[in-house]
């Protein structure tokens, strides 16, 4: 049975121009619908990519046929989250079981450790992200190398069609972007960015046809020449020259882009409940906090615990005060420093950690990290180095059972601002710490190295019930990305909900910051208990872009964020 696609363009852009007052964040809009297919599904961030991905499916493609497609896509409809100028994270479980591969952008060769740092003080946070110095070895041409080698059926050149025609003759202005260009287009004067998206100084409005002409000849290269053409020649000398003007010049050089490598490591593994929750280990922080929030949560009974009711979101809370503390502290590239990654989600550990959360109570002030088994090293001083939302997720799964998790970015909203070959440079330096030392004189593991990779939120998540999976799960939104996902997990797992019911579940926020962030929609009542244990209550809005596929033995189940514009296409 075909599936009746419910979700199209112009019905996300009703639903989201609802938002334009504030087009960072949509909050209290319904589900969107439940999505039923049988075969094959794309969850993804724009209709447009969605419907590329579904075309490669529909085409005999296999689920890494329809990722490639899909991140082209949303290179050209989305970019200020995702491009070939950023990097991803994979998760992919297939015929030969689960990996993980981390396509992470690197430090050049000629990063130094205090490159964030001027007259002994920190740099200004803007002026650090519109800087050459922000700017990594981007990474996502070789992970969709690497995904076409292993899994493609598809001709590679073909993937690239529906980007580039998009790119060549344009797509109308969706709300979101046009929100975006409006929000930020004070910091982006005078950027790169500003030519193409913001001309004489004016935001695109919605609705009117944005063609890429550079973009589109730039993914013709790739499409004809091979993944090759981008690390190698004038695109690679456009890239280390962008980075190299000022102000900030940055140390990015042809050497660093032919050298890139996309690692693969087996994913982080963890138990909830009745299932097996995995995730992306270091570089990323996504697999240790989402597994320590649910492996906490696990400790205090779930069964009596309700999805409306106070007492699981103040466990919530507090489950998360402690993960992010443990984030803070020991969560980096581990190629670099010693991350205790069985340690943080070690049972006894676990245990050890409940205690210091009360029932009924919230705890006070800030956690401090714990001291987990494998520790391994010394023991380093807490990083709390923000991370701004400019990323996307997207979830598909394939007829023969391929699944495929990615979460991709540029880290801040357009990036660095700075742009080549008609894409969008990332600014994902600006993720590792800018200070080398807290002030007494200890170490930040998350500090600055040549070839190191930048400590990331970025979550993509497989479940599985035995050995298959039963759900994809993972979220753009900066430093809350664990929360997101976690919650999504707990909505589907754990009560049974619809993947689209799942991911229009108001936010909980805490991440060790003394104060717990509520999304509107949130029940009075758990406002007021919250309130009532001690927990200091804001409410805000939170701009996640949750991209889920339940698997079922009746087939498979598909739901998109309401806060964004993404959709579940399948057959």
């Amino acid at each position: 049975m075909r599936l009746i696609v419910i979700a199209l363009f112009l019905t996300a852009q009703t639903a989201l121009a609802q938002t334009q007052a504030d087009p960072e964040a949509a909050t209290g809009l319904a589900p969107k619908p439940l999505v039923i297919a049988e075969r094959h599904m794309v969850v993804a961030a724009n209709p447009l990519a969605s419907q590329a991905g579904l075309d490669m499916l529909r085409a005999g493609g296999s689920a890494a046929d329809a990722t490639i497609a899909t991140l082209l896509a949303l290179n050209v409809v989305e970019p200020q989250s995702s491009g070939v100028g950023g990097g991803a994270f994979a998760l992919v479980h297939g015929p030969d079981g689960l990996t993980s591969f981390d396509a992470r952008e690197t430090a050049p060769a000629g990063a130094t450790p205090d490159m964030f740092m001027a007259e002994g003080d920190t740099l200004p946070f803007w002026d650090a992200v519109r800087s050459g110095r922000s700017i990594g070895t981007p990474g996502l041409v070789r992970l969709m190398e690497v995904l076409h080698n292993r899994h493609g059926k598809l001709p590679w050149a073909d993937l690239f069609q529906p980007a580039i025609r998009l790119a060549r003759d344009g797509f109308p202005v969706s709300p979101r972007l046009a929100g975006l260009l409006e929000t930020y287009g004070g910091r982006m004067a005078g950027t790169d960015v500003a030519t193409v998206f913001l001309p004489e100084g004016n935001a695109l409005p919605e609705g009117s046809l944005l063609k890429q002409a550079a973009l589109a000849r730039t993914l013709e290269t790739i499409a004809n020449e091979g993944a090759d053409a981008f690390y190698h020649g004038p695109i690679a000398d456009q890239m280390a020259a962008a980075t190299a003007r000022a102000p900030l010049p940055g140390a990015l050089s042809a050497a660093d882009l032919s050298a890139y490598k996309v690692i693969e490591r087996p994913a982080v593994c963890h138990p909830y409940l009745d299932t097996r929750v995995c995730g992306m280990g270091p570089p990323s922080s996504g697999a240790t906090t989402v597994g320590q929030i649910l492996m906490l949560l696990d400790r205090f009974k779930p069964d009596e615990l309700v999805l409306d009711g106070t007492q699981l979101w103040h466990l919530f809370a507090e489950a998360s005060r402690l993960a992010y503390a443990d984030r803070g502290r020991y969560l980096a590239d581990s190629d670099f420093v010693k991350v205790p990654v069985k340690g943080l989600l070690d049972p006894i550990y676990m245990d050890s950690r409940a205690a210091l959360i009360h029932p009924f109570s919230a705890a006070k002030g800030k956690a401090e990290a714990g001291e987990p088994p494998w520790r391994e090293g010394r023991l380093y001083a807490p990083d709390l180095q923000e991370d701004l939302p400019g990323t996307t997720h997207l979830s598909v799964v394939d007829a023969k059972g391929l699944a495929i998790s990615v979460t991709a970015s540029i880290e801040t909203a357009f990036g660095s601002g700075r742009m080549a070959g008609g894409f969008i440079l990332n600014n994902q330096l600006t993720d590792f710490s800018f200070r080398p030392e807290a002030p007494n004189g200890v170490a930040i593991a998350n500090a600055v190295a040549p070839g190191k990779r930048p400590r990331s939120s970025m979550a993509p998540t497989i479940v599985f019930r035995g050995e298959d999976p039963v759900l994809l799960t993972g979220s753009p939104g900066g430093s809350r990305i664990p929360e997101y996902v976690a919650q999504s997990v707990i909505g589907v797992i754990g009560f049974s909900l619809d993947p689209a019911a799942a991911a229009a579940l108001p936010h909980v926020s805490q991440r060790n910051r003394g104060n717990v962030a509520l999304e509107p929609g949130m029940r009075d009542t758990v406002v007021d208990g919250l309130k009532e244990r001690g927990h200091e209550v804001g409410v805000r809005d939170m701009t996640s872009g949750l991209h889920l596929i339940h698997i079922r033995k009746d087939g498979l189940r598909g739901g998109a964020d309401p806060r964004r514009e993404g959709v579940a296409l399948g057959d």
